[in-house]
């Protein structure tokens, strides 16, 4: 069976613009009789039916909003969905979200464009750089917002941290401790906040006159698990770090599965510093020290700044980004380094 062919396709045929196909189609404004007969002879050879629910929708004003996800399993973006979910109910209106690997996918793009169409507007927190979507969205200047997305630079307003500046607050508290042979954990580079939050490390540890060892970068994806077996293989180092800087909260709570796992404690032999202050930080043992994203604050800009997109009330130009301040938040999972000789090493099997 023939695909409907796009209403762009249908005025590219009869030979008018974009606008005026719409019109003769939707049988308002004005249009020549002449010019409304080509229109729809062209969407009669083409197949082509218009987006009854979808224009209604759009006629009577749509109250709902789009997120979409890649990770819907992800904590960080279960606290941003609840946080816009919440400032989306006190302006008057109602959360899809959807959840896909990827939206560019052949077995995604109906589902896609269908809720799209329904939305009044989109936001996409963490979206992929390697998502063809995004250059659609983009092309389109569709009413939507990206939330923390640092992979390269956009034509859509984007809601971020400043990932670098966080990370260097990370680095700097354990520097201040007299942490030197610090370890970090990066997730993935799909949405660009783990190289951030790298370059910072590699930029703190220049700074203070120390080497970078290659040894010492390890990846956990940004799961508890890879979190883990980053460690372990951290752990099993001849030489191996006194202080661990994961990339996320996630990932820095299989970190410390990891070293009690071998018998260590936390922060007596390895401190351990998180990224994004998640509500299970304050709840491990022992609790995260962590840099602290505003998620609700976060959150709520974005769905104010795609209400002024939807509304045509927003005064930012293409390409726009909002950057909210981290915050160090000190808990018991960092301490000073361990003196030489003071109890075992981390690189010891035998627990202290």
């Amino acid at each position: 069976m023939r695909k409907p062919s796009k209403l762009i396709e249908v005025a590219r045929l009869a030979g008018v613009a974009h606008i005026t196909a719409s019109r003769a189609i939707r049988g308002e404004g004005y249009v020549s009789e002449d010019t409304r007969a080509r229109v729809m002879e062209a969407a009669a050879q083409l197949n082509y039916t218009p987006d009854i629910v979808a224009r209604r929708m759009r006629t009577k004003g749509s109250r709902l909003i789009g997120i979409f996800v890649h990770n819907i399993g992800s904590l960080f973006i279960h606290e941003i969905t609840k946080a816009i979910s919440e400032k989306a109910d006190a302006l008057g209106y109602d959360i899809l979200v959807f959840n896909a690997e990827r939206f560019e996918g052949a077995d995604r793009v109906g589902t896609r464009d269908m809720l799209a169409k329904f939305c009044a507007g989109l936001i996409l927190p963490m979206p992929s750089m390697d998502d063809s979507y995004l250059s659609e969205l983009e092309q389109r200047q569709q009413a939507c917002v990206f939330l923390n997305f640092d992979a390269r630079p956009v034509k859509l307003p984007v809601v971020a941290l400043e990932n670098r500046k966080g990370a260097l607050l990370a680095m700097q508290h354990l520097l201040s401790l007299g942490h030197r042979r610090i370890a970090f954990i990066a997730g993935t580079k799909y949405t660009g906040q783990s190289a951030e939050r790298e370059a910072a490390y590699v930029e703190a540890l220049v700074a203070a006159g120390l080497e970078v060892d290659p040894k010492l970068i390890v990846h956990g994806s940004f799961v508890q698990t890879g979190g883990f077996a980053a460690t372990e293989q951290l752990l099993d180092l001849s030489h191996p770090p006194t202080a661990i800087f994961a990339a996320n909260d996630e990932m820095a709570m299989g970190a410390i599965d990891a070293i009690r796992g071998r018998g260590f404690r936390v922060p007596h032999d390895l401190s351990v510093i998180g990224f994004d202050d998640l509500p299970t930080a304050r709840h491990v043992h022992p609790p995260l020290t962590t840099i602290k994203q505003p998620i609700a604050e976060m959150s709520a800009r974005a769905m104010t700044e795609l209400i002024a997109l939807i509304e045509g009330k927003s005064r930012h130009t293409q390409g726009t980004r909002i950057l909210f301040a981290p915050e160090l938040i000190v808990r018991q999972s960092t301490g000073p380094v361990k003196i030489k000789g003071e109890g075992e090493s981390a690189s010891s099997s035998t627990a202290v």
